[in-house]
């Protein structure tokens, strides 16, 4: 498992890809819609990992919902895995709860899945996939 990347709710894409443009000092790689989420998401490549600015597109988005109560910010964290249904498998005989346990596409290529806040004090942890 590796950092895959960290998620940032953000209200505007413009502003945000500017800023984190002048600030990593270099443009996103790829911007795409991802419709399931109702999320736009930019990425910006690290050498290690990658920075992924979210921003919603419709009122009933779950990152309007994360703006409307905390505003901008970190909204996740990602953790690459080789297969995500074996990770899903043996972090719920952890105790894990899951958002969802049947992963689904992501932005990026990826399958993905979410752990609940409430079995990670209060971080929401991806798991990602790269699709075969």
């Amino acid at each position: 498992m590796r950092l895959e990347h960290i998620g940032i709710a953000i209200q505007n894409d413009d502003e945000a890809s500017q800023l984190f443009t002048r600030l990593l000092g270099k443009e996103a790689y790829k911007s795409e819609t991802v419709d399931s989420e109702k999320v736009n998401t930019t990425f910006f490549g690290l050498d290690n990992t990658k920075i992924e600015l979210l921003s919603a597109l419709s009122e009933d988005s779950t990152i309007t919902r994360f703006l409307k109560k905390r505003g901008e910010g970190i909204h996740h964290m990602a953790f690459d895995v080789d297969d995500i249904y074996a990770e899903i498998q043996r972090l719920k005989e952890q105790g894990f709860i899951f958002i969802n346990e049947t992963p689904k596409e992501g932005a990026d290529n990826k399958l993905i899945c979410f752990i609940h806040p409430k079995s990670t004090h209060g971080v929401l942890v991806e798991l990602c996939q790269e699709k075969p």
